[in-house]
């Protein structure tokens, strides 16, 4: 047993032992389906909070030859698998946190040939009677050791891209700790299986990468990987159960990250709400808040527009591409946003390539970067939103009207003025309180068409929900007809009672905005 030569399990135990510990171990399952293959290359990115080194040590005590785990995964899916046995505790496993590289020295070379050292140091003792001499190099050694024992080594790598968040401009010491890895692993006889975890995807230079061999698993790309990636919908409905929580305020503040079709929790958040009993800004409050601030600040080629319209409750399209997985190359909002999707301030559905804020908690931090950053229209626009749903719900038309009229003379510079879809997003934007207590539908399918904006009231919401129809250059009174006549109020399913239909026309040449509400019975 050693400190990262074939450690112990004691990490993985203390998980086990905590008062709330999901089983994910069916991920040991789709790792033993590489192991030995010319797939046993993965690299799994995902953002702070979400469980990554639990994986790393749930994986080391699996694999290692260093302790005996049988008893400790017994009760756990992987146990049920037909291969639970077969690599169970047979590997010599290789188990580094890249984070405590900073305390090897200052520059890359330092850390690594510090690194190496220690490994060598316990090989030596592991390995004996294998003659690893005092002058040998890492690979050497671990060749040595392979060809004498037939023992594959296993590599879990944890917090893998460290030195791509702590020296972010020093591409020289970036690629001598690629190369170190591709020398390590690619191509080694003695490699099982090689396991790494970060925020970041593997980094691109040019169009090759040192580590062209590594699958991929990230916020953008999950594969079979996806149920693993934070806690599912079933799993937080358990713990709700459990812990008397609303699973409907839980999935408002921690779901909506869509992960292959999924929906996905932040892990730690539902943790800590669960244990408080409590809903509150959990995960945002463990990052730092210059990230959002400084990437939102950039504003690339129409990001704020970009921004404006997440905060409205849209999703906005994005190409992943051009992101060269590091945090300083940035050419294009595309690239911003796609880092924000890593980092976990923003989600990404695969099948539109659209993103959009995920949940409620994140919601908030956006909102607190904004008012920071000095966003005085949008700003302006979130203060307004309490009065708007206040006037909407008593059915005061010029009240509505003038709100409207000034939250979208306030965004007209950042938000394309003379179009319904700019209005509908002024509108979605102005009414941002409304979701704490409904449920916003944008192009709700309805009827005989498509409602425009529908709130759904949450769980011990009194209110009734509200339709919104849209007109441009039109008649707010024709809009609340639409309604009618269309059956848009049929977007509220299983529902029956009042329901609040507003009608909202915006006239380009007066720039003026009209409003019409009426209750109706359903």
């Amino acid at each position: 047993m050693g400190i990262y030569l074939n450690q112990d399990n004691y990490a993985f135990e203390e998980s086990l032992q905590s008062q709330i510990y999901v089983d994910k171990s069916g991920l040991i399952g789709e790792l033993n389906k590489v192991v030995r293959t010319k797939q046993k290359f993965v690299c799994v990115s995902r953002p702070r909070r979400f469980g990554k080194s639990m994986a790393a040590e749930m994986i080391n005590a699996y694999y290692s030859r260093g302790c005996d785990s049988k008893e400790m995964f017994s009760g756990l899916k992987i146990s049920k698998d037909s291969d639970f046995e077969k690599h169970l505790n047979k590997y010599n496993v290789i188990h580094i946190n890249m984070a405590e590289m900073s305390l090897y020295g200052e520059t890359i070379e330092d850390k690594l040939s510090a690194l190496s050292m220690f490994i060598l140091n316990e090989m030596r003792n592991e390995f004996s009677d294998v003659g690893i001499m005092d002058s040998d190099v890492l690979i050497m050694a671990l060749k040595k050791a392979f060809a004498a024992k037939k023992i594959p080594f296993i590599f879990i790598i944890d917090e893998w891209d460290c030195i791509f968040r702590e020296h972010k401009d020093d591409e020289e010491s970036q690629k001598k700790y690629l190369d170190f890895l591709r020398g390590l692993l690619k191509d080694q006889v003695y490699v099982a299986l090689a396991y790494m975890t970060g925020i970041l995807p593997i980094k691109k230079y040019g169009v090759h990468s040192a580590l062209n061999m590594f699958t991929e698993i990230s916020m953008v790309d999950t594969g079979a990987y996806a149920e693993f990636t934070g806690f599912t919908e079933d799993e937080v409905k358990v713990l709700c159960d459990e812990y008397d929580m609303s699973f409907e305020d839980t999935k408002m503040w921690y779901d909506g990250y869509d992960v292959e079709g999924i929906p996905t929790y932040n892990p730690r958040s539902v943790v800590t709400s669960m244990l408080n009993h409590k809903f509150s800004n959990y995960w945002t409050s463990t990052e730092t808040y210059e990230a959002l601030k400084v990437y939102i600040e950039m504003n690339f080629d129409g990001l704020r527009d970009r921004i404006d319209q997440m905060l409205s409750g849209q999703s906005v399209y994005v190409d992943t591409t051009t992101f060269t997985n590091d945090m300083v190359s940035f050419k294009t909002a595309d690239d911003v946003l796609t880092l924000l999707v890593h980092l976990g301030y923003l989600t990404y559905d695969s099948k539109t390539k659209t993103v959009k804020i995920p949940n409620h908690e994140i919601e908030e931090q956006f909102v607190s970067t904004v008012k920071v950053i000095g966003w005085d229209e949008v700003v302006k626009s979130l203060k307004i939103s309490e009065e708007l749903l206040q006037y909407t719900l008593d059915g005061n038309e010029e009240k509505v009207a003038e709100l409207i009229e000034k939250a979208h003379d306030e965004n007209a510079s950042f938000i394309n003025y003379n179009n319904e879809n700019s209005l509908a997003c002024v509108v979605s934007l102005a009414y941002y309180s409304a979701r704490k207590s409904y449920e916003m539908y944008r192009e709700q399918p309805a009827g005989k068409g498509y409602a425009d904006i529908v709130f759904v009231p949450r769980r011990n919401n009194p209110n009734p929900p509200i339709v919104v129809e849209l007109k441009y250059d039109k008649d707010a009174r024709g809009a609340v007809e639409q309604i009618r006549a269309k059956g848009y109020e049929g977007a509220i399913k299983d529902y029956h009672g009042e329901v609040i239909c507003v009608g909202i026309n915006y006239e380009k040449k007066s720039k003026k905005h009209e409003c019409v509400t009426e209750r109706i019975t359903v």
